[in-house]
Parts: structure tokens; sequence; C-alpha cells
């Protein structure tokens, strides 16, 4: 089964699709989909459909959205030997949704992430930039987008969605390792637009434009963080990009490419 999750939610299985239109048997599904050879025991699941108000039909009701799911794998799985209690299935407490290896793209999203991340930490910073580049490559639009998220599921995309974050911040520091300072400078002005009190996007936009001849413009990136952290959270930069504005101020390009806080 291919299994997308970074976008629009898809599972596939012999080219079929198997995901239901109805609501809740989607949310079993991706849930199910997350954690993919890993059991989900029947509370979590109940949980993610119901929150706090679980009926007291919803053991039923949770075995009745599984048979849904394995009429549509049974329906996918047409001349296969399988069948779809060995897709999905029934372990004590829970149940499992059996997927070959890399066939869940957020699964291959983090594999390749903590290879950048490793690559990033030895200083390959090319290798870093293109495993990281490849991990974000797989990303079609925000997690999940078309599933309703109960509380459990909520907590997956948060913590997706932060990784995204963390990988991009990451594959932009490589990049500018390497001396692709100019190169960076377009995404990096959308990412600060987009993200007004983000310390980390608004650095390495400041570095770019500074080792590219654009210093007042590293300038006029700090004074627009500035003004968004003050008028929104009353608060001044922190000490780590203060320690920036003055080293571009002061026309230091060491200071300004290598911070000391650097990852």
């Amino acid at each position: 089964m291919e299994i997308q999750v970074l976008g629009s939610l898809a599972a596939q299985e012999r080219g079929v699709s198997v995901v239901p239109s109805a609501a809740k048997p989607r949310q079993l599904l991706a849930l199910l989909a997350l954690h993919a050879d890993r059991v989900v025991s029947v509370p979590t699941l109940m949980e993610e459909i119901w929150g706090e108000s679980i009926p007291r039909s919803a053991s039923t009701t949770l075995q009745t959205y599984v048979l849904q799911l394995r009429r549509r794998i049974t329906a996918a799985l047409d001349g296969d030997p399988r069948h779809a209690k060995d897709v999905l299935v029934t372990r004590f407490g829970g149940y499992l949704l059996q997927v070959q290896p890399g066939r869940v793209d957020a699964h291959e999203f983090e594999r390749l992430a903590v290879n950048g991340g490793t690559a990033f930490e030895l200083g390959d910073y090319r290798m870093a930039s293109d495993l990281l580049r490849r991990a974000l490559a797989l990303w079609q639009g925000p997690a999940l987008v078309d599933v309703p998220a109960g509380s459990v599921l909520e907590l997956e995309v948060l913590r997706l969605n932060e990784e995204r974050t963390t990988a991009l911040e990451r594959r932009i520091e490589a990049d500018l390792r390497l001396g692709r300072h100019a190169e960076v400078v377009p995404e990096l002005r959308v990412l600060a637009a987009r993200h007004p009190l983000h310390e980390g996007f608004c650095a390495q936009l400041m570095r770019a434009l500074h080792r590219s001849g654009g210093s007042w413009r590293a300038l006029e990136a700090y004074q627009r963080l500035r003004g968004s952290l003050v008028r929104e959270l009353g608060l001044e930069p922190s000490a780590t990009l203060q320690e920036l504005h003055q080293a571009v101020l002061s026309g230091d390009p060491d200071r300004a490419l290598y911070p000391a806080t650097a990852d």
C-alpha cells in the first residue's frame, strides 16, 4: 500500500484508492497510517474519533469502521493472494496497518530528515542539503489537510509540521554554509513574511542578505522582526539576534555568517 499524509490523505493498493469518504473512517485510516506497522490501541482510536464524549456503542461502531476499510482493501486486492485482514490486522487491544517500508511518505520524510541532520552535524553540508531537500519535496501541503483531526491526530500533525520547519531551517543553513547566499534570499523573504515572529528565518535572511551585498536590507529585516515582536508580544529580539544585528552593523562577515549559536 502506498500512503500519503503530507498533504491530502491518499492510500492506494495496486493503484486503487482505499480512502473512505466519511469523516470518521478517514480519521481511523489516517491514524493507522501514521503508525503503520505498529499497534494502535482501541482507546487511542476511540479518543481520536470521539474525544471525551465516547458513546456506549463506540466499540461496535469502531468495528464497523474497520469493516468498511477492510471492504475497500478487499476490492483493491482483487487477484492478490492476501486478504484484507492481512493488511488491516487485528491485534490484542488494537489494530495494525501493515505497510511495506518506505511506502508511507511521513516515515520516508522522517528517515531522510534524520539522515540529513546527521550529515549536517558531520559537516557534510552538500549531502545534508540534498537529503533535506528530498525530504521536504515529499510535502504536498499541510499534513492531513483534508482529514478532520481529533485530539490525537492534532498532536501528530503539529509534530510533523514542527519537524518540517526544523528540516527547512537546517536545509537553508546547509545552503548558507555552502555559500549559496543569493540563492536562498527569495525563499527566505517569503518565509520571513509568512512567519513574522520566527527569529530563525529572520536570522538566516539577515545573513544571506549581508553576505550577498545587501547589508541595509538585512538591517531592515531585523527592524521588521523587532517591530512584530514588540507589537505582538511586548518582547525584544533574543540576545543571539541582537548580536547578529550588531555584526551586520559592524560589517563583520565572519560573525554574520557563522553566529555562535548556529546549528
